[in-house]
């Protein structure tokens, strides 16, 4: 007999598919009421445009339906289904968050995983109302206000605390477990200790004393993201959401980062293409692939290790199969029509396969579309290719980044350039390029050396009205259009990619025609910032392997730690105005960065 749970379970997800179907026939339905209404009173037009104004109208739809406790701290939301824009991005698919889990959402660019976050975020998936939520999404705004003050005003969350503690406290059950959760949270709010705690967590993301003391206004948009991550991290919610929370943090940010999340003790859901801060981080693994959720136990390499398991008994049981069926089918063809004993046994096997067919078949394992980066090799320049000699350097005489460098890069260097933010990094990769010249000395380039930068200021030049083919034609005039078309599909954009407006790209799409735009000049030396913001893991593994069978020289500034571990041969330190080599790999590094913030085992 089927129990009262399960037909409310199974009345709840028809419900929810109804809801899915028919919301943009509600949706416009509601529109055409309010117009006729806005039409019929005497000021009509004021209204109607007021009306629009106010409007949210949202380019998602999400439907499911909560199957967990409505006061549980755990989350299992079934027949869960995302459109963006009409498109089907997560079709009845099952999101389970358990309270004291860390989760990795990965998958490939353009799949929605940020998409989801912001569903969850604004609460278009039901979500218990007792389970506060922060999504952090831009940068804290440029104000007055100084970085430390700007991270412990969260009055408007102990308000809305104190206010629900205050009704919960008035119920007949005096409020219960969840009232203690409020209290909690208000402790964890309180004055005494926050402004101690928000310095903590500022110090941490690299503002030091005077800077947390500067006003927001004062800092570039990177720093003010660090902010926002602070404010973050201070407030301490129920469900913690991030998205790509290393973009705009250098090494040691990192690093404290990873070791601060490690202790997150509540529910966290993270975006990231690092898979060693994954690996630092995650204690499960949420995979988006063909439209659904699957959940994995254990940090980013195990995940590795479980899925290709999985899949590797999918497609044995998938041949298994398909040979089964192969062979009876071969069966029921050649004796179906024979003799009685043999047409009974093509009519047995024709209900084996029916039966078969009606208890569903494995799928074959679809595996993620790897793209393939390639760069022109380029040949041989005799060196010394780029040479420092003494060369000192500062925006003003006073206050000297550099002092006295002296080195040389060839097109056999893989270099890596750490050291803290403001250390003159990029400042460094601008000597080299010549975009900024030394206040003395020298820096010598060999007279046929090509070099090619990549910075994220790059995608800011982009004109997002022309299509990825349009700009390379007009950068590169007098090429054939066939031409072009080859050299932006070496960086995985194919087809309708390259003819569409670039608006219509992903951020990571638009990163792979900068790349073609660079490697079409044909560099001798790559000079890198940053390259892989914006990339999923797929994507910087196949450029880690494009630049590794690539003939030029290289010259990388990144926060992945993995990728310097797969492209770079040494490790130049930038700090206290000069450039020292690394004696060890990036994983010592990383060690020596921990044992300096006091955070090793």
């Amino acid at each position: 007999m089927v129990s009262d749970a399960s037909k409310k379970k199974a009345a709840q997800k028809k419900a929810a598919a109804a809801a899915k179907r028919g919301g943009k026939a509600a949706a416009a339905a509601a529109s055409s009421k309010a117009a006729a209404a806005a039409a019929a009173s005497d000021t009509g037009v004021d209204k109607v445009s007021d009306g629009v104004s106010a409007l949210q109208i949202s380019d998602r739809t999400c439907t499911g339906v909560l199957c967990s406790h409505p006061l549980s701290r755990d989350i299992r939301i079934e027949s869960l289904s995302v459109t963006f824009h009409g498109h089907d991005l997560i079709v009845d698919s099952i999101l389970e968050l358990n309270y004291g889990r860390r989760y990795g959402l990965l998958g490939l660019n353009g799949c929605g995983k940020s998409t989801l976050l912001t569903a969850i975020g604004l609460r278009e998936l039901p979500i218990p109302e007792h389970m506060d939520i922060y999504h952090l999404t831009r940068e804290i705004e440029a104000s007055d206000m100084s970085a430390l003050e700007a991270v412990i005003s969260c009055d408007e969350e102990r308000l809305k605390l104190e206010k629900e503690a205050e009704t919960l406290a008035g119920q007949d059950d005096g409020g219960g477990e969840q009232l203690e959760r409020i209290y909690e949270r208000l402790e964890a709010m309180d004055a005494s200790t926050a402004e101690k705690r928000a310095a903590e967590i500022l110090f941490g993301l690299g503002f030091n004393k005077k800077m947390q003391a500067k006003k927001t206004r004062d800092f570039s948009g990177g720093w003010r993201m660090r902010i926002a991550l602070a404010r973050a991290l201070f407030m301490n919610p129920t469900i913690l959401l991030l998205d790509e929370p290393t973009n705009h943090l250098d090494l040691e940010a990192c690093v404290w980062l990873e070791e601060n999340l490690k202790k997150f003790d509540r529910i966290l859901v993270v975006v990231s293409h690092s898979q060693d801060f994954l690996n630092g981080v995650c204690t499960n693994i949420i995979h988006m692939q063909n439209k659904k959720l699957k959940l994995y136990t254990g940090n980013y390499d195990q995940y590795v290790q479980t899925r290709a398991e999985l899949e590797e008994n999918q497609m044995k049981q998938y041949k298994w199969e398909q040979e089964q069926i192969a062979s009876m089918k071969e069966y029921i063809a050649r004796f179906g029509h024979g003799s009685a004993k043999l047409a009974r046994q093509a009519q047995s096997k024709e209900k084996t396969l029916a039966k078969m067919e009606r208890g569903g078949l494995t799928e074959k394992v679809v595996r993620d579309k790897v793209l393939v980066f390639r760069f022109v090799d380029v040949g041989k320049l005799p060196p010394p290719v780029l040479q420092f000699v003494e060369v000192t350097f500062g925006y003003t005489p006073d206050n000297l980044i550099y002092k006295d460098l002296d080195f040389g890069v060839d097109l056999d260097s893989r270099i890596a350039l750490v050291g803290p933010n403001g250390a003159g990094k990029s400042t460094l990769l601008k000597l080299m390029t010549g975009d900024l010249g030394p206040i003395d000395g020298m820096v010598r380039r060999h007279n046929h050396l090509r070099i090619a930068q990549f910075h994220q200021h790059l995608a800011e030049k982009l004109d997002l009205e022309m299509s990825a083919l349009q700009y390379m034609i007009k950068e590169y005039p007098g090429n054939e259009e066939e031409r072009m078309r080859a050299a932006i599909g070496k960086f995985g954009l194919s087809g309708k990619a390259q003819v569409m407006p670039m608006r219509n790209l992903s951020d990571g799409q638009r990163s792979r025609v900068i790349f073609a735009w660079l490697a079409f000049r044909q560099p001798h030396l790559l000079l890198l910032d940053e390259p892989t913001n914006h990339l999923d893991i797929e994507t910087i593994d196949s450029l880690a392997e494009a630049l590794n069978e690539w003939d030029g020289g290289l010259v990388l500034v990144s926060h992945d730690f993995r990728l310097i571990n797969q492209v770079a041969e040494e490790i130049w330190v930038c700090e206290n105005q000069t450039v020292t080599r690394w004696e060890g790999d990036i994983m010592d590094f990383k060690e020596h960065l921990k044992s300096k913030a006091g955070l090793s085992d």
